[in-house]
């Protein structure tokens, strides 16, 4: 699994932190997605997935 996130297209919701903890988090000063591994443990693979199924902006991308 490889997984990008666009961060001009994020909108500062926080789904993906919230859902994915060990995969995203944001940025203090505006709350913009910071991928923190492009390529998360098996484990969370599932979490990355969800994260980008609930993103309202559709910045997260998963490659298998």
């Amino acid at each position: 699994m490889k997984v990008t996130v666009e961060q001009d297209r994020c909108v500062a919701a926080g789904q993906c932190a919230a859902t994915a903890p060990d995969v995203f988090d944001q940025r203090d000063e505006d709350g913009v997605v910071v991928l923190l591994t492009d390529d998360p443990a098996a484990e969370r693979a599932d979490d990355a997935r969800h994260a980008a199924a609930v993103c309202p902006a559709l910045a997260i991308h998963i490659e298998e």
